[in-house]
């Protein structure tokens, strides 16, 4: 599994964020049974961070866009195998351009190239 660092670390960063609400929340209730006060934090929490977590899963601003099919000729070594394919990222779209597949191997090639030559990915 590839991980997007950048999607990663927001989503670490966004993680810290909520521990000084789950504390404030908790010091505020300090009266009230620990179990209500933990599950009304957490419902905050929830309220607030669906929609960070929601920009951060979805947001086309942090992640390259890949399409990947399976049984495809490698456009490049001709191989019959899992297809993979950069459609769009932040400086780099073929969302029109006809589909190009290619082999892992080549397209970590590709990706390098494309990285070399200034593309985000």
């Amino acid at each position: 599994m590839k991980v997007n660092f950048k999607q990663y670390g927001f989503y670490l960063f966004r993680w810290q964020l909520s521990t000084p609400i789950l504390w404030v929340v908790l010091y505020a209730m300090a009266s009230v049974n620990n179990l209500i006060s933990t599950i009304v934090a957490n419902l905050i929490g929830g309220l607030l961070f669906f929609w960070v977590d929601r920009f951060i899963f979805t947001s086309q601003i942090l992640k390259a866009q890949w399409e990947v099919q399976d049984n495809v000729l490698c456009c490049d070594c001709d191989q019959l195998t899992r297809g993979y394919r950069l459609v769009k990222t932040q400086n780099y779209d073929r969302t029109a351009a006809p589909p190009k597949f290619r082999c892992e191997k080549c397209s970590q090639r590709k990706t390098e190239e494309l990285r070399k030559n200034g593309v985000v990915i």
